[in-house]
C-alpha cells in the first residue's frame, strides 16, 4: 500500500517535460496515430513501455517493429488486453478505447492511474515557454474551425500548428524540436473523456447534439466529455449562442478567475460577441467600445472567394474561429485575410459534378443527425444518399425536420432500415431505396438510384447521419467514391 501511495505522488509531479519519467513502467493500449506517438515520446524518456492492441494492421506492424527497435515489448491480441501486467504504474489508452473496456476497468480496480495522449502531452510540456493551446471541439465544424484558426495564426506570423484529432499528434506538437508559438488544438470526446488536467489558454465548444452514443454509454456522458473543454480556461471561453446548451455547460464550467465568455452567433451579436450584421461578420466583443461592432469580412467576401455562397454552419465556423484567433491577439486584418484564403477540408459539402442539370454534392463528413440536418437545411428539393453506422443516434428529429425538403432517398448501410422506417413514419410519400449490398460497389448503385430519382435543378447529397467503417475504410473513401460515381455519369474522369 505505501508503495502505491508514493508511486501515486510522483505521478502527481509528473506535470512538465522535464519531470522525471525514467523507469516509469507504462503501458500503452492501442497503436494507431496516437498510441505510437504517446510510446515514442515515453521510451525517449527512458520510460519502460510495453505497447498492447489488437491484430495489426501492416502500418502498425512497422510501427511496432520501430518501437521494439527503441525498446518497447509489443504485444498483439485481445487476450493481452484483460488486465494490466505486474506492477505497471500507468496506462496510456488511444482514443478508441472507451472506458467500459476490460482492461480500462481492470487498471481502475487496481488505482492505476488512465490517461489519453492528450493529458501525457500536456503533462509532457517544457516547464518553461510552452507553446499555449486554443482548444476547440463540437458535435461538428471542429476541422473546419481548427484549419481556419491555423491559418489565422499564421498569417499574423505565428509560428503555429492544428493538432489533436487532426494531421499531427497533439504530443508530436508539443515535443516538435523547434517550438511552436501556439497549437491550436482540435479534441474529440473521447480524447477530452481521459484529459483531466489540461488548461488551455482559449477554449471553445461549437455545438452539440447526441453522437457516438456507443462509446459514452449515454448523451449525459457524452455531453460532460464535450463540456470538459471549458475546465480550467485561463483567458476566454467560447460558446454558441445560438445552441444554448453550450452557454449551459460553459457557466457549470470551473474556468480561471477572470476567463472572458465570449458568444457568436448567425443573429445579430449583443455585446461580447462576434455575428452577423446585414451581411458583416462583426465583431463586437473585441473593440474598445463594445457598443459598436467592427467588421471583419462580409458574406459576400466569402462567397467570391469559396465559389458560392456559404452555409451558415460554415460561417459560424469562420465566427468561432475568429472569436478564438482575437483572443490571441491575432490582429483583425488577418483573420479577414486568412478567411478569404482559406479552402474548406475534402468531404464537407464540396460540389463534386453537375450532370443533367443535378448537383451532386459530397458530405461524407456529416457522420451524425445533426450534421446531416446542417446540410440538408441549405438546399431544396434533394435526394438524399443516407446510412452507414448510427453509433445509437435517433434520426426521428432529422427525418421529420428535412421530409418537406425530400425528392427521394437512397440508403445503405448496417443501419440503413432504422432511417427508412423514420421516413415511412414523417416522409410516407418520398420514395426511398434500400441497397443490400455491403460492399463498397453500394455507392455505384446508390448514385444510379439517386440520378433516377432527381430532376433538373435537385440536389443529390450525399449526408450519410452515420459513419462509415461498416462498409468503408472511413469517410473519405465513401465521399470519393460518390464523386468518381458521380461525375462517371456525365462522362467525367475523376
Amino acid at each position: 500500500m505505501a508503495d502505491r501511495l508514493d508511486r501515486s505522488l510522483q505521478l502527481a509531479h509528473l506535470d512538465h517535460g522535464g519531470a522525471e519519467w525514467a523507469d516509469l513502467r507504462v503501458v500503452v493500449l492501442g497503436l494507431g496515430v496516437s498510441g505510437f506517438a504517446a510510446a515514442d515520446a515515453l521510451l525517449q524518456r527512458g520510460a519502460g513501455v510495453t505497447v498492447l492492441s489488437g491484430p495489426p494492421t501492416e502500418g502498425e506492424q512497422e510501427q511496432a517493429t520501430v518501437l521494439e527497435i527503441l525498446g518497447a515489448q509489443v504485444r498483439f491480441g485481445a487476450e493481452h488486453q484483460q488486465r494490466p501486467p505486474e506492477r505497471t504504474e500507468l496506462v496510456i489508452v488511444s482514443p478508441g478505447i472507451n472506458p467500459r473496456h476490460p482492461f480500462v476497468t481492470a487498471a481502475a480496480l487496481a488505482d492505476i492511474p488512465v490517461w489519453g495522449e492528450v493529458e501525457l502531452a500536456w503533462r509532457m510540456r517544457p516547464s518553461e515557454g510552452a507553446a499555449p493551446w486554443l482548444t476547440i471541439t463540437g458535435t461538428n465544424g471542429k476541422t473546419t474551425t481548427v484549419t481556419m484558426l491555423e491559418q489565422m495564426l499564421r498569417a499574423a506570423g505565428k509560428r503555429a500548428i492544428a493538432a489533436g484529432n487532426v494531421g499531427t499528434a497533439l504530443i508530436e506538437a508539443v515535443l516538435h524540436p523547434q517550438p511552436f508559438d501556439v497549437i491550436a488544438v482540435e479534441l474529440s470526446s473521447f480524447q477530452l473523456h481521459w484529459s483531466s488536467s489540461v488548461s488551455p489558454y482559449s477554449s471553445c465548444l461549437l455545438n452539440i447534439a447526441p453522437d457516438h452514443l456507443d462509446w459514452h454509454g449515454s448523451y449525459a456522458a457524452y455531453r460532460a466529455a464535450k463540456a470538459s473543454v471549458y475546465e480550467r480556461t485561463q483567458h476566454a471561453c467560447i460558446y454558441n449562442n445560438d445552441d444554448d446548451i453550450t452557454r449551459v455547460l460553459l457557466e457549470e464550467a470551473d474556468v480561471v478567475e477572470g476567463a472572458r465568455a465570449i458568444g457568436f452567433t448567425l443573429g445579430v451579436p449583443g455585446p461580447s460577441m462576434l455575428g452577423l450584421v446585414d451581411g458583416v461578420l462583426a465583431d463586437r466583443a473585441f473593440v474598445p467600445d463594445r457598443r459598436y461592432a467592427a467588421q471583419i469580412c462580409t458574406v459576400q467576401d466569402l462567397t467570391r472567394s469559396l465559389g458560392s455562397t456559404p452555409s451558415g454552419h460554415y460561417i459560424a465556423d469562420a465566427l468561432a474561429a475568429a472569436a478564438l484567433a482575437l483572443s490571441f491577439e491575432v490582429p483583425p486584418a488577418c483573420v479577414r485575410d486568412a478567411l478569404l484564403a482559406y479552402t474548406p477540408e475534402p468531404h464537407r459539402g464540396q460540389v463534386v459534378a453537375t450532370t443533367g442539370g443535378v448537383t451532386w454534392v459530397d458530405d461524407s463528413k456529416a457522420t451524425n443527425p445533426g450534421a446531416a440536418a446542417a446540410a440538408l437545411s441549405a438546399v431544396e428539393d434533394v435526394v438524399w444518399i443516407a446510412g452507414g453506422q448510427l453509433k445509437g443516434a435517433d434520426v426521428e428529429d432529422l427525418v421529420r425536420g428535412a421530409a418537406h425538403r425530400l425528392r427521394g432517398a437512397v440508403l445503405l448501410g448496417v443501419d440503413r432500415a432504422m432511417i427508412a422506417t423514420a421516413l415511412a413514419r414523417h416522409a410516407p410519400d418520398v420514395p426511398v431505396v434500400q441497397i443490400d449490398s455491403v460492399h463498397t460497389d453500394a455507392m455505384d448503385l446508390a448514385v444510379r438510384h439517386a440520378a433516377s430519382l432527381a430532376r433538373p435543378g435537385d440536389v443529390v447529397l450525399l449526408a450519410p447521419a452515420a459513419a462509415s467503417k461498416d462498409m468503408f475504410t472511413g469517410y473519405p473513401q465513401r465521399g470519393e467514391l460518390f464523386a468518381r460515381a458521380a461525375r462517371a455519369l456525365g462522362g467525367e474522369q475523376s
